[in-house]
Formats: C-alpha cells, structure tokens, sequence
C-alpha cells in the first residue's frame, strides 16, 4: 500500500546513475545481496523510517509487523519505482520526496531508522546521523547495511584514490567513509556489526567492503531537532 505526499521537488536527479542502480539492484541480490537486505530488516516491528529507499528493494522484506513505513528517496526515477513496488507490498508504505539532511519526520517519531546503501552518497554523513537520531524515539534502532573504508591498508588506499572520481559516476557515492565512526561521532552506541566484501571478488572492488549492523542513540542524551510534519 502507498501514498506518495505532493511536497515540493528535491531536485536530487541522478538519471543516468538512477536507471544503472534500478537494474544493478535485482543482479545484486541474485549475487547474495537478498541475504544482507533480510538480515538487516529482520525484526523489526513498529513506525519505521527508511532514508534514501531508492527502488523499493527493501519494501517486500519487512516484517509484518512494521505497521508504517516512511520511504524517503530524493530522486525522482527511483521515487517512481519505489511508489510501484510499495503498492505491492503487504505493509502500508508511504513513499515521499525528501533528503537525508532534513527528513520528514516529528522528533522522536520513529521506532526504528533503515539506512541502506545510502550514507555513502549523503552529502553531510555527520548531519544526515543527526536527523536520524532525531526522528528516534528513547530505546529506538538504527539499522545499517553500507558499504565502508576497508580495513586493511592497501585497500583503503584505493578506496582514496578511487574517490578522485568515483563520486561524479556513481551517483555521489563515496567508497572510501569510515561509516562505522561516523555513526559513534554522531552519539549512536553500537550495538552489533558484522563486517564483510560483497562481491568477494579478486581483486576486490572498492566497494566491496561491507558493514551490517544495529545502533542505538544513548536515551539520556538527544540532539535538539525541529519538528517535521510527514
């Protein structure tokens, strides 16, 4: 089930990397991709956020027991796509324009936040944590699956070098962000990781190193925020 709101364009148009990513998205999870998507939405139960939603491969893996979803997703390709996939999904799903750094959502209003494949691409990682810690209720979860700086030397150092022009091909992404810190910068508490390469191909890829994991915002300490009306 969906309902897109008519709130005012973002402006966020990637059509070319919008088009590659919506048929890349289906190969991935044929290569093991589902696996992750499944592992990281596994449950979860309640008002639920997911920033940059892209075509909506995630919308047909959340638990019935997610009563709302809010999907946020600045480009306009994919936004259409994900309103497509949300009418066909068995949980209500409202699809809506917006960016990481201001998401649509009252102060504490979600039980949980996804965030998947996105912070690579935000412009602002430390403001986009913040939003989500925002919209977080006390006791609320941070859901992450992104790919990250590796951890070892020589493919970190590619990760840098890559990053001279990676981003201007790939949609603003970024594979060299040590994710993982910036999510404990921003006041989240880790509460469990596992890091892998997808693909695990030879050589690898600069974005194959990978991150899953589950963070909480401490409930004594939240970021002041402003009240946003989804």
């Amino acid at each position: 089930m969906t309902r897109s709101d008519p709130l005012p364009s973002t402006g966020k148009r990637h059509p070319i990397f919008a088009r590659v990513f919506a048929r890349a998205g289906p190969a991935m999870d044929a290569q093991g991709a589902l696996e992750h998507r499944r592992a990281l939405l596994a449950g979860l139960a309640g008002r639920v956020l997911e920033v940059g939603a892209g075509s909506g491969l995630n919308f047909a893996h959340y638990p019935p027991a997610v009563t709302e979803l809010l999907a946020v997703e600045p480009e306009p390709y994919l936004r259409a796509l994900a309103e497509t996939a949300a009418q066909q999904a068995a949980i209500p799903i409202r699809v809506v324009d917006g960016t990481a750094d201001t998401l649509p959502s009252p102060d504490a209003g979600m039980d949980a936040a996804v965030a998947s494949l996105v912070l690579c691409s935000v412009p602002d990682q430390a403001r986009a944590l913040a939003e989500l810690r925002r919209v977080l209720r006390p006791g609320g979860e941070l859901r992450f699956f992104e790919h990250v700086r590796a951890d070892t030397s020589g493919l970190a150092r590619a990760q840098r070098l890559a990053d001279v022009i990676w981003p201007t091909f790939v949609g603003g992404c970024h594979t060299s962000r040590d994710t993982l810190t910036a999510i404990t910068t921003a006041g989240f508490q880790l509460i469990s990781t596992r890091r892998f390469r997808f693909p695990d191909s030879r050589p690898p890829s600069p974005a194959a190193p990978h991150v899953l994991g589950i963070a909480r915002p401490p409930p004594e300490s939240r970021p002041e925020g402003r009240q946003r009306i989804g």
